[in-house]
Formats: C-alpha cells, structure tokens, sequence
C-alpha cells in the first residue's frame, strides 16, 4: 500500500536514479534471512535449501549492498551482481528504461559495478548470517581474457558464496553471449570449476532466452555433464514484441510483462533437453504467484523476479509466497519438489 502511494513520485524520476533511492531505502530495511527448512515452500536445489523459491534475481543489486535486506522482505534468496574483477562504470546513461504501459524495462547498463574488492568485503561481513545468497559473475567489457576473468571472479567469491552464476547471457557487453557457443562455453565452465574447487559452492549458468534449438541441445548437454548446479532460464531478451511505450525503440534487453511468454516456452525448452536432470531456475515476467506457479509446472524448481518489483514494490515477494502457498494446496501437492514439470 504504502509504495503504491509513493510510486508516482518515484517514476517522475530518472529510472536509474530511482533505483539508486530504492537501494538506499533498503539498507534500513530490517534484514535477515533464514536457514528454516520445515516452512511449506521449503525446497531443495543443488544441495542448498530454500526456505521457499522465490529469489530476487541478478541485476538489481550490483554491489552486493542490501542482499539481506530482500531476504528479510521475503525472498527465498538473492542473488547479486553482476561482479567483475575489476569496477566499471558500464554504458552512457542513459541506460535504464521503464516502459510503464507495458510494464517492461529495458536496460543496457553494461555490467556497471564497484568491482570484486568492494563486493568480497561486504560479502565477508555479512558472511555468517543465515540466508542464500548467490554471486552472479561476469567479465570486464575490455579484459583480453573473459574467461580467465571469469575463473578470477570464482577464485574470490566461492568461498563467500551459497551458489556462482555464470553469466554469459547479457547482451549489453560486446561479444558476451558468444561464449554460448559450444566450444567457448566448456572452456568457461572447466576454468570456472577448476578456480571454484572441489569444495566449493554449486555453479549455475544464465544463459539467454535468444537461443536456436541447436543452442539449447548443446548447452543441456554441457550442464549435464558437468554436472552443474542449475540453469538460469533466462536472461533479458533482444527480441522485441509488440510494444506501446515510447521506450519500445531503445536498444539494450527487454525484461517485465512481455518476456513471460517467451522465458516460459525456454524453460520447457531446456526442462525437456535436459529430461529434467539439471534442476531450472525461471525468469522473465513474473509478476504475480500464478505466474511462479506456472513456471514451477513447467519445469522451474525455482524462480526470480527483478522487473516486477518496479511496480510492485519490495511487498511482491510476501504477496507471492503467499499466493504459492495457496496453488500449492488447491492443486494438491505438499512440496514445491512434487510439483516441478508436472503441466
């Protein structure tokens, strides 16, 4: 109630410079999150227990500020990032665009963010609190080697880390989503395994919604044999909808309302190359508990929102659990686990 009272103040700012202000509201939100393994959505993905599947997803919070903080609103987990070794400061502003008639955003910020130094110590101080919190990682726009960047950033966050994700699969980095490729992704993976350790936290990969079929078999193919923790389906995408924004024309990815359709039929996609033995984590476009549940149906053992909270507020993540509470019941299944791919 009370954002839906502040939200029109906030969208007569910048998009950027508002999220700036929701970062900074959220550090003085009561934080904590929870190793509670006996709640009705509790689930278990690559050995790690979800108090329930609802994460925020990379993107919204960069620098690793305030993970504990989306955690004390109600998310199962959070994952920050993306983290480069070294800071950047990303694309020219503008970058960041709320299409409020079709409730989307573009983005093209370009992997901005303070670096690996300033992430790892605030990761090292909130380190023996309860919660999940995944470090998403990615290369500098100009390295010469993205993916010895890659292996650095597994060297340092693995042991600050609930999960790694890999990410190949934003399209606002030159070249990134070329390590895709087949060749170029094993290569990723071995480097990213090999820095993690054997001891080290289940690596996940977000991959892009934008993939052939002929992507998508060699990619679930690679996760199963390197036995990866997950995969992050999917990413924004450089496909564009009909849309009604005057934003509809910005360069950069598409995230929100629009991406649910086609981030749903990737999940199935991947759910059915992988035959289900590589758990799926779905985002894109959810918005609303039936649109988790849909997901979870599809294959998703768990989800991620980041666009809904634009215009939702930090309160989406409480309306959502409770409203997965709710499915879970009228359709008859007593854990999320039962009720993954069943559509």
């Amino acid at each position: 109630m009370f954002y839906a009272l502040i939200r029109p103040a906030l969208f007569l700012l910048d998009a950027e410079r508002a999220h700036g202000l929701a970062l900074t509201a959220l550090k003085l939100w009561p934080g904590g999150g929870t190793d509670r393994t006996d709640g009705p959505l509790a689930t278990t993905v690559a050995g790690l227990t979800f108090p329930n599947p609802l994460g925020m997803a990379a993107g919204f919070d960069k620098d690793a500020q305030v993970p504990d903080a989306l955690l004390g609103a109600g998310f199962g987990f959070a994952e920050v990032g993306s983290i480069t070794p070294l800071p950047q400061s990303g694309n020219p502003r503008p970058r960041l665009f709320r299409l409020v008639e079709d409730r989307a955003v573009i983005n093209r910020m370009g992997f901005n963010n303070g670096g690996a130094q300033a992430a790892v110590e605030r990761l090292a101080q909130r380190n023996a609190r309860p919660g999940i919190v995944g470090v998403n990682i990615g290369a500098n726009k100009d390295s010469t080697d993205r993916i010895a960047d890659y292996a650095t950033m597994a060297r340092l966050t693995a042991p600050l880390a609930s999960y790694l994700a890999v990410n190949v699969s934003s399209p606002n980095t030159p070249g990134l989503r070329a390590l895709q490729d087949e060749g170029a992704l094993t290569a990723l993976l071995d480097a990213v395994l090999e820095a993690r350790g054997r001891s080290g936290p289940p690596v996940f990969l977000k991959v892009a919604p934008d993939l052939e079929p002929a992507d998508i078999v060699a990619i679930a193919r690679i996760a199963v044999d390197k036995r990866l923790g997950a995969l992050i389906v999917s990413n924004t995408t450089i496909s564009r909808p009909p849309l009604q924004s005057a934003h509809a024309g910005e360069t950069g990815g598409l995230s929100g309302a629009p991406l649910r359709d086609l981030a749903q039929q990737r999940l199935r996609d991947f759910h059915h190359a992988t035959g289900g033995t590589v758990p799926l984590i779905g985002v894109g476009g959810i918005a609303t508990a039936e649109d988790a549940w849909a997901r979870i149906r599809a294959g998703a053992s768990l989800v991620q929102l980041y666009s809904a909270m634009t215009y939702a507020g930090p309160g989406i993540a409480r309306q959502i659990t409770r409203g997965l509470e709710r499915l879970m019941r009228r359709d008859g299944f007593s854990t999320i686990a039962e009720a993954v791919g069943t559509e």
